[in-house]
């Protein structure tokens, strides 16, 4: 699982270098996945049952996205899998990372660390985060997926502690998710780590990937909240550790979205593994492009004036805004409410997840209106749906809609993302479309006929932006053109203003 922010040693950036990197649009870190080969099979994997493994990233790209993230402030490589042991090239990887003078932390399984490589991985100051979730072996196996992943687990731990680990300079940490199956064991887990000065990152687990078809595996959120709180109470008054309990890291903040990204194995760059909503890709842009240009990168790093929901409401809202992941997996909206978050349990009613009726976002009332469900957003993209009916009034008497009809339908999509998007509540903004063109009529559309409405803002400005669509039945295009629109950007700054004002100091 990937890496967060913590205030825990060797974790930490300061609230000074963070608001650097958000005004400078840079990193102070980079996740990477090198591949997605492994050879395991945790239930819980943010991956799917069958990750698609091809096209990965050569060793040139790899260093070349790296060297990019050095340019932008990173000071710190995170790399994920599948499992980087099975990378052919890990150790040259690893040594050109730290022959820029970068920090590194490789999530590992164990798997090929034996114990020539664990000498090696500490000579190179490669910081380990070793994935073990219980003493348990048969637990453990049934966790990994792998009949033996115990044993692998286990001489890789014994081969780093023999190599060294952790050292005044190096770190180890292991990795737990949380879960039905060891969350009897989570407090001595936790303190037996402690006790050996191997720092504990538990997180609970994100909704994606196989974790979506493994129920089995969830504790109730109001569980792990006394979970946390035990190891909170724990760790102040045996370890001098102070923390307050929030999710989805025990100990932790998760705050990787305002300085960090990931780069997935082939190359598309998104905010983390659990908003994994492709951003852009090395291959086509430069690092520092993608980041700049990202709207979803921005929107993130700006949560205190773009997050919806109870948790603008939370007291600690100046420094959590829960899992970004488990809001995005389970909503369909990178910017909602954690749904998963203890607070939120009685709440989820106030929590609003894709798709929604556009009625609640957007001015136009039946009959002009003439789009219904806002379905998807992406990076400056969206798809609407509008099922055709006779009341509409570009429908004519032999039920066939009117061509005309076709431009409004993308004005009114472009109205509900910007809404949907930038407003702290779901109330509708003002907005005029000012003209259209390379517009394409290929076919009709009758009363009955369900369309999507595709649209991607591919250029924008203050309140101005150009828009693509196109309207389709099936999959197949009815119409496509472009359209420039204008939106009250003063209405959305003056909410985003009393939006700051509301928030606490920290």
């Amino acid at each position: 699982m990937a890496s967060c922010k913590s205030r825990i040693s060797y974790f930490e950036f300061t609230r000074e270098e963070i608001e650097k990197a958000i005004k400078n649009r840079g990193l102070l870190s980079m996740e990477m996945e090198f591949t997605l080969h492994c050879n395991f099979r945790c239930p819980y994997c943010y991956l799917p049952e069958h990750p698609i493994i091809e096209n990965e990233l050569s060793r040139e790209e790899i260093c070349d996205s790296i060297l990019q993230a050095q340019e932008l402030g990173a000071k710190k490589i995170i790399i994920l899998g599948g499992e980087p042991m099975l990378y052919p090239h890990i150790l040259d990887v690893l040594r050109f990372i730290r022959k820029q003078h970068l920090n590194v932390e490789m999530f590992t399984n164990g798997s090929n660390i034996t114990a020539d490589v664990a000498k090696l991985l500490l000579k190179n100051g490669v910081n380990v985060v070793l994935k073990m979730n219980t003493f348990n072996e048969d637990i453990q196996d049934v966790l990994a997926g792998e009949k033996g992943a115990y044993k692998i687990i286990r001489e890789a731990f014994n081969n780093l502690r023999q190599a060294g680990y952790p050292s005044e300079e190096t770190f180890l940490a292991v990795s737990t998710v949380i879960c039905r199956q060891n969350s009897d064991e989570i407090v001595s887990l936790w303190k037996w780590l402690r006790d050996q000065n191997i720092i504990p990152y538990f997180e609970m687990i994100t909704p994606q990937g196989r974790a979506r078809q493994n129920e089995w595996l969830y504790v109730d959120p109001r569980n792990l909240y006394g979970i946390f709180s035990e190891i909170a109470d724990i760790d102040r008054k045996q370890y001098n550790h102070i923390w307050d309990p929030q999710p989805p890291l025990i100990g932790n903040e998760c705050l990787r979205h305002q300085f960090s990204c990931l780069v997935n194995a082939q190359g598309y760059v998104m905010p983390c593994v659990g908003v994994n909503i492709p951003v852009g890709n090395i291959r086509d842009q430069k690092l520092k492009d993608i980041i700049k240009d990202s709207e979803v990168i921005q929107n993130l790093r700006n949560y205190r004036s773009t997050m919806k929901g109870p948790c603008r409401e939370c007291e600690k809202f100046n420094r959590c805004y829960g899992c970004r992941g488990a809001a995005y997996q389970l909503t369909g909206d990178y910017l909602a409410s954690d749904p998963l978050c203890w607070k939120n349990a009685d709440r989820q009613k106030e929590i609003v997840s894709l798709p929604v009726e556009v009625e609640k976002i957007i001015p136009q009332k039946l009959p002009m209106r003439v789009i219904d469900m806002l379905v998807r957003v992406a990076e400056k993209e969206a798809d609407i749906t509008v099922t055709i009916i006779r009341d509409m009034p570009f429908v004519s008497g032999d039920g066939l809609l009117d061509e005309t009809a076709y431009i409004e339908m993308m004005a009114q999509s472009v109205a509900a993302v910007n809404s949907f998007e930038q407003k702290c509540s779901y109330s509708s903004s003002k907005g005029f479309l000012l003209g259209a063109k390379k517009f394409e009529i290929l076919g009709e559309a009758k009363v009955g006929d369900i369309l999507k409405i595709s649209v991607y803002k591919y250029m924008q400005f203050d309140g101005f932006c150009v828009v693509k669509g196109t309207i389709s039945r099936d999959n197949h295009i009815l119409a496509r053109g472009e359209i420039k629109v204008w939106h009250n950007t003063d209405e959305i700054i003056e909410e985003v203003t009393k939006a700051s004002v509301r928030q606490p100091n920290g």
